[in-house]
């Protein structure tokens, strides 16, 4: 519209207002929409009888609404002659006691607590911007002036950041109470919906004015007109629950416009009264070319809890592929959060279905049902068995949870990175010496998994079982050394391995290989303490743990020379999560570093790095570096991860069909040391089939 300010302090003048009111003419002008739209939360702070104080009423409509259902002390103000002339002359004769007054809402004539409510709908959105906030400072201090102990300042309102922040700080200095409400996006310029137009939702500031201030600042955030009130401790916390309010409005109004299958959108629903997160949104698309029938539009999918991480609903990939097989237009896929308690899935259902709708793709039909979908009916199950704060990777949980498979599994996550399992053992219900401590924390409500720990004893770690593919292809990838062959059975195999995790790796090539000596280096002492409590790893003559920073001890082994390892292990993830690569860090593979390492092996040594790349520009530069080091690198891919293992070996080796890398030597090699870890006597076997292991090897 032409009558819109070209610059922000256009609405702060008083000139520029007597403008739009003469060529606006009669036409009623609502700004952040009309009585219908805001009497549920005006009627709940403004009383009848009320005397109000409507600051800057232009010629809307809402004074004579609110008028016309019984509130007949209401004194409206503008700064334009011209608007309240019109509206004076319009009232007249039909609300004879509706009184306009031109004045300056920063300096008005009123006796000192003389209202009860003073009522602003956009007028401080338009003052805000004049003199950096001046103006309004000043208005809201007249409006504190004209109020009486116990009055409210109602402010319609966009909830911009640096209004609210203004208006807040200044209110709370004044030792007032303030209250915002969400009442969502007002569309059209009377209210009407026009799904062409874009529009930001609507907030409404109330401000109550104490005889004595509190002790500490009230700030509290409501949910629509009738939301209960969630306490919030500070101006930070209450400026990001406006913003995510803002995202969701902006994010409704992208889905309502399209579909778009190669971009997701996350957003997280937070408990109403604690404020803590409690569901996790993934809107997923179906592209356009997918066959799908003409009335699947739309549907739910509930993640069973302890699978969020599972590649099908953890990952950008597994996620498109599910929406595909599902076969609907959209896909909402629903992870629920730990710390919290669901009773059941009709409960869920009943907790999500009144805004799912908000999310529907655009042509769905109006009534149309939502079908809820998930995996057998259940919501799966977890139980936190330890949480705790490490210094250098910030707070983790320890938590069992039910795999897909009906085993038990435990996973230890870095809540900073929570769609990421850190490490993962597979519980056995078998005793051992090494059982797990009781923990402290109060066991969930939910129903605990059908297996159950033998004679009653807690489950144990199932150390025969490596979870983690890409630790399997770095046991397997003993087989270069010619491990469990004839010629090196009593060979010793000397291991250095730089990151811990839960202890699973280096556990498994200690136990299961009979000649293995194991050091691992391990920066961050909590994941040590977790280990040793959790996951059933504990040290010996043969199993050493030194903490410390894994390049500094590389470093300084080379310079002394003489420590020589027939493997080198690199397990051991990036903590900048802006990065394209994930693990390991870029120090690691830097070509320098990577000569260190290869100067530490033996002359059979085999160098075996976990990469995590996705950016394949950054993934052949390190390749290029690999290559550059070690003659011979072959590289095993995880299916359904980005993972991939590349097995570096110093020496050259033969060629031609007598190469140990050839497919023939690789079965062979591959089963000696499938017979060598199977023949080791131990409480429990190991669980590996290393021929299926080393068959994808290619390579690099």
């Amino acid at each position: 519209m032409d009558l819109l300010p070209r610059t922000a302090e256009e609405f702060s003048s008083a000139e520029y207002w007597e403008r739009f009111f003469k060529r606006r003419g009669d036409k009623a002008f609502e700004w952040y929409g009309d009585y219908n739209q805001l009497c549920g939360v005006l009627h709940k702070y403004i009383k009848p009888r009320d005397q109000v104080l409507v600051v800057g009423c232009g010629n809307s409509e809402l004074s004579e609404q609110l008028y016309d259902v019984g509130y007949r002390q209401l004194t409206n103000i503008d700064i334009s002659e011209t608007v309240v002339a019109h509206m004076n002359q319009r009232n007249a004769e039909r609300r004879p006691d509706l009184t306009f007054i031109q004045a300056d809402a920063t300096q008005t004539s009123f006796d000192s607590g003389s209202f009860q409510a003073a009522l602003d709908k956009g007028t401080l959105d338009a003052m805000a911007s004049q003199e950096e906030g001046a103006l309004a400072r000043r208005m809201l201090g007249e409006v504190g002036r004209v109020l009486a102990v116990g009055g409210r300042y109602v402010c319609v309102s966009l909830a911009q950041e640096h209004v609210v922040k203004m208006a807040v700080e200044h209110f709370v200095q004044e030792g007032w109470a303030v209250r915002l409400h969400c009442l969502g996006n007002q569309e059209g310029e009377n209210g009407g919906s026009d799904s062409s137009s874009f529009s930001l939702p609507v907030f409404v500031l109330v401000c109550t004015k104490f005889r004595q201030p509190p002790p500490f600042p009230v700030l509290e955030m409501c949910q629509g007109e009738d939301g209960p009130p969630r306490r919030v401790a500070t101006m930070p916390e209450l400026l990001s629950a406006v913003k995510e309010q803002q995202t969701y409005t902006v994010l409704r109004q992208r889905l309502r416009a399209g579909t778009d299958a190669a971009h997701s959108s996350t957003l997280t629903l937070c408990h109403a009264t604690t404020g803590l997160p409690r569901y996790t949104l993934t809107v997923q698309d179906s592209p356009p070319s997918a066959k799908l029938p003409r009335a699947n539009h739309f549907a739910i999918f509930i993640v069973p809890q302890g699978r969020e991480t599972d590649w099908l609903y953890g990952s950008a990939e597994g996620r498109s592929q599910l929406a595909c097989s599902a076969g609907f237009r959209r896909l909402v896929i629903v992870a629920m959060h730990r710390d919290q308690e669901y009773q059941d899935m009709q409960a869920v259902q009943s907790e999500l279905s009144p805004m799912v709708m908000d999310l529907a793709p655009p042509g769905m039909p109006a009534n149309q049902q939502v079908p809820f979908l998930s995996v057998g009916g259940e919501l799966g199950w977890r139980e936190v068995v330890s949480r705790g704060v490490s210094t250098l990777s910030g707070e983790y949980s320890v938590e069992d949870v039910r795999g897909e498979d009906g085993h038990l599994y435990r996973r230890l996550v870095f809540l900073n990175n929570a769609g990421l399992v850190q490490s993962e053992s597979r519980l056995s219900t078998q005793p051992t010496a090494l059982g797990r401590k009781k923990s402290k924390k109060k066991k969930s409500k939910t129903a605990p998994p059908a297996a159950s720990p033998c004679g009653g004893a807690p489950p144990s770690v199932d150390r025969g079982f490596l979870c983690c593919a890409h630790h399997g292809v770095m046991v397997a990838g003993l087989s270069l050394l010619g491990v469990g062959t004839a010629e090196s059975k009593s060979l010793p195999v000397s291991v250095l391995l730089v990151g811990l995790g839960g202890g699973g790796l280096p556990q498994f090539v200690r136990d299961f290989v009979p000649t293995a000596t194991v050091e691992v280096v391990e920066l961050d002492p909590t994941i040590l303490e977790v280990a040793q409590s959790w996951f059933g790893f504990h040290t010996d003559n043969r199993l050493k743990v030194t903490l410390g920073d894994g390049l500094e001890h590389i470093n300084k082994l080379e310079s002394q020379g003489g420590h020589l390892y027939d493997v080198i292990m690199f397990d051991v993830d990036s903590k900048d999560a802006t990065l394209g690569m994930s693990c390991p860090p870029p120090a690691f593979v830097e070509s320098g570093f990577l000569e260190k390492v290869c100067n530490l092996l033996t002359p059979r040594g085999v160098f075996m790095l976990n990469l995590v790349c996705r950016d394949s520009a950054l993934r052949e530069s390190v390749l290029g570096r690999v290559r550059n080091v070690f003659p011979r690198v072959l590289s095993r891919g995880i299916e359904g991860e980005v993972n991939e293992v590349l097995l570096c070996v110093r020496g050259q080796g033969e060629q031609g069909e007598l190469s140990p890398f050839s497919p023939p030597a690789l079965r062979k090699a591959a089963q000696s040391l499938q017979g060598a870890l199977q023949g080791h006597s131990t409480p429990c076997k190991p669980q590996i089939d290393i021929t299926a292991l080393l068959e994808d090897l290619k390579i690099a």
